[in-house]
């Protein structure tokens, strides 16, 4: 068996975040499906009552992207998973995963939530077509701030992808040089 040094690394980067978690393996993290939707319509309500730009991006979405609940921790070396859906016109179509992994001065633990919104068919075409997406790579992705949705309106929405954090608890301190990607998976 030939194993390359990206497999290598990636593999030690994967163990090491998912001890940090303390989980044993990726299934103790892992939701239900009826679970996943459940706490994805939760939060997505949440945020559309929160935030009104974020439900005008929503309803002008080809396809978005919720996660519920990710858990982060790390000291030095960090990880993060988490679980969530893929919908597409209202409905859930497919679920996916987000891995992240991390190297630098951090420290902590914390958990949140996040909505990534495809806003054209390149976007989900790319999500599809590439088995997953590493973010810094493929369509433009936008992390929406307050400073950020108070400058976006229907007319100036031209990225392919924006993103919001929310339910954020926890303390993480982090200078750190991280890498996610959102890969499919079965339930």
């Amino acid at each position: 068996m030939n194993i390359t040094r990206r497999q290598l690394h990636q593999t030690a980067l994967s163990t090491a975040a998912l001890g940090l978690l303390g989980a044993p393996t990726g299934h103790a993290l892992a939701a239900t499906a009826e679970d996943l939707h459940k706490d994805s319509d939760q939060l997505l309500a949440n945020l559309y009552k929160q935030n009104p730009t974020a439900s005008m991006i929503g309803n002008r979405s080809k396809a978005m992207l919720v996660f519920p609940k990710i858990l982060k921790a790390g000291l030095i070396f960090g990880g993060a998973y988490g679980e969530g859906v893929f919908m597409r016109g209202g409905r859930v179509v497919d679920y996916y995963n987000s891995v992240s992994a991390s190297w630098g001065l951090q420290a902590g633990a914390e958990s949140f939530g996040y909505v990534v919104f495809l806003m054209s068919e390149k976007a989900v075409k790319y999500l599809d077509d590439s088995k997953g997406w590493e973010f810094g790579v493929g369509p433009t992705l936008v992390m929406v701030d307050d400073g950020v949705a108070k400058n976006l309106s229907t007319s100036t929405l031209k990225d392919d992808a924006y993103a919001f954090i929310l339910n954020q608890e926890g303390l993480m301190a982090s200078l750190s040089i991280e890498g996610t990607k959102i890969s499919r998976i079965k339930r």
